[in-house]
């Protein structure tokens, strides 16, 4: 899945989201896990508004997508902020990297892409495979509360000054799986131009998660809810797990 169309507009519909913010937040976890970044890959990074952030906060890092059209976006707004970084253009489960990293970050629900658990543990393993000894891993997830109640059957609309959007949420062939259609209608001259985007995403039991990880050759070190350090409750809608590869 390229995500060609939604490339386009994902930084418009994003506007809400405080990528400053999720960068201390994450320089915070890894305070807490007194664990030094060192270099960083940012895993499934999208339009790169969170590398630029990492790199501004001085963290050698470099990002990996499997969308073209995302880390075309992301190279212009990387050399706009001073940033020349390096992007590579794979998907998770099949990431070969040159050699290995110090941390790997996969954040704002990229693993709940991967809509079997054989893709989640395949990216999980590579993870492995190219993280150093001592190393973390930190990813967050939707939960499946989140999906089943907040985001199942539901519908929104995006009027921007640049775009008009139609996201809907199907619940989809099983617990925790949503069907995800996006329309995309921009103004050009007269008319509107018509795009549409379709993919699924899914939750996992956070005990699957921790599971996987381990059969992986990661260990669990933290799991924390959203965007503080607090445990997960039943409810709660995201949670930040941090995993660690043994020395």
């Amino acid at each position: 899945m390229a995500y060609s169309a939604f490339a386009r507009y994902y930084d418009s519909l994003t506007r809400n989201i405080d990528y400053d913010a999720v960068a201390g937040h994450l320089c915070d976890a890894m305070k807490r896990l007194n664990h030094k970044p060192g270099l960083t890959l940012d895993l499934a990074c999208g339009t790169g508004s969170l590398t630029v952030r990492l790199a501004e906060r001085g963290i050698d890092v470099y990002g990996l997508d499997a969308s073209p059209e995302m880390l075309s976006i992301a190279q212009r707004k990387a050399s706009a902020a001073g940033h020349p970084l390096f992007f590579i253009c794979q998907k998770m489960q099949e990431m070969d990297l040159a050699g290995k990293v110090d941390t790997v970050i996969c954040i704002l629900d990229s693993i709940n892409h991967l809509i079997s658990p054989e893709d989640v543990l395949r990216t999980f393993r590579q993870v492995s495979r190219f993280l150093n000894p001592g190393g973390f891993f930190l990813f967050d997830v939707n939960t499946l509360y989140k999906h089943c109640f907040v985001l199942k059957d539901h519908t929104y609309v995006y009027d921007l000054e640049d775009i008009y959007c139609v996201w809907q949420n199907i619940n989809a062939r099983g617990k925790g799986r949503i069907g995800i259609s996006l329309d995309f209608f921009e103004r050009r001259g007269s008319v509107y131009i018509r795009s549409s985007e379709r993919f699924y995403e899914r939750a996992y039991p956070i005990k699957a998660l921790l599971a996987m990880l381990k059969s992986a050759g990661i260990q669990p070190a933290a799991v924390w809810r959203g965007m503080d350090f607090s445990p997960p409750g039943p409810r709660t809608q995201r949670v930040l797990i941090a995993a660690e590869k043994p020395e």
